[in-house]
């Protein structure tokens, strides 16, 4: 893995998802060093599809990671063919027997909820500086949500988060891991 990626990633992971607490589950794990980072260097759909099984695989075998985050280092820039690589990747998790067993949430540069404009803060809830795959345990999923004790308002808690923030404080938080070039380019 790119060191310089790798570093970018560990960074946004930990000053914007943890320090923010846009989730409230990701600090237990991130401190027990149980979030596994990994990268695929390919834009082809088929080398992604194998680090996919490979990291699935490695969960299946490794119960000591709690959670997966598959960097795209290269390619689908594009949001919508992101997204279409997301569905492909659900009904790899679907054809393989996985469903109901893993998930994938999705993080992305770009990434814009249905219905808002691509400068609504709400937005950077799931904005990464690459596009991520991040591969979910169900059972460990539905635990830390048993745990939590208003997990429904989470999305409208990290949106008045953003909303609230000064606009300083937001461009210096986001900036360097949404509005830089990718390492390398």
């Amino acid at each position: 893995m790119s060191q310089q990626t790798l570093d970018l990633v560990q960074r946004w992971l930990d000053e914007i998802v943890i320090d923010l607490n846009l989730c409230p589950f990701a600090a237990r794990p991130r401190r027990q060093d149980k979030i596994r980072i990994a990268l695929c260097p390919s834009d082809d759909t088929e080398a992604i599809m194998s680090v996919l099984a490979s990291e699935i695989g490695h969960l299946n075998t490794n119960i000591a990671t709690e959670t997966t985050l598959l960097v795209l280092e290269n390619g689908f820039d594009d949001f919508i063919d992101y997204l279409d690589l997301v569905a492909e990747c659900e009904d790899w998790l679907a054809d393989k027997g996985y469903e109901g067993i893993y998930q994938i949430a999705s993080f992305h540069p770009a990434y814009q909820f249905a219905g808002t404009l691509a400068q609504d803060r709400e937005n950077f809830t799931n904005r990464a500086p690459y596009p991520i795959l991040h591969l979910l345990r169900e059972a460990e999923l539905t635990r830390v949500i048993d745990q939590y004790p208003d997990t429904d308002s989470i999305p409208q808690r990290n949106i008045d988060l953003l909303n609230n923030m000064p606009a300083d404080e937001f461009e210096q938080r986001f900036c360097p891991f949404i509005h830089t070039k990718k390492p390398g380019n």
